[in-house]
């Protein structure tokens, strides 16, 4: 199921952060991006829901340490992922 991707502003600046840190991770991500709206629950991805202060988020994976934290939410009667931010896995939990 195709989903629209809402990208917030704390998840563009981390990921404006994380492609300047390294910019070989800029075609990872689009690549992750590309599967994540096609098919969010697609094994390369490893989606999971989280738990504890994050328990209403889920996360995915975007590379060996990288991860996307997001939600699944309804946008102008559609069903979407508001995309929140992104990070190493210590950064992010």
């Amino acid at each position: 199921m195709r989903r629209l991707l809402l990208r917030s502003n704390s998840f563009v600046r981390a990921a404006k952060r994380v492609v300047k840190k390294n910019p070989d991770f800029a075609n990872s991500l689009k690549d992750t991006l590309n599967l994540l709206e096609k098919d969010s629950f697609n094994h390369h991805l490893r989606t999971h829901k989280l738990k504890g202060k994050l328990g209403n988020s889920w996360a995915c994976s975007a590379g060996y340490d990288l991860r996307i934290i997001f939600k699944f939410v309804k946008y102008e009667e559609n069903e979407a992922i508001l995309l929140e931010t992104i990070g190493t896995h210590e950064e992010v939990y």
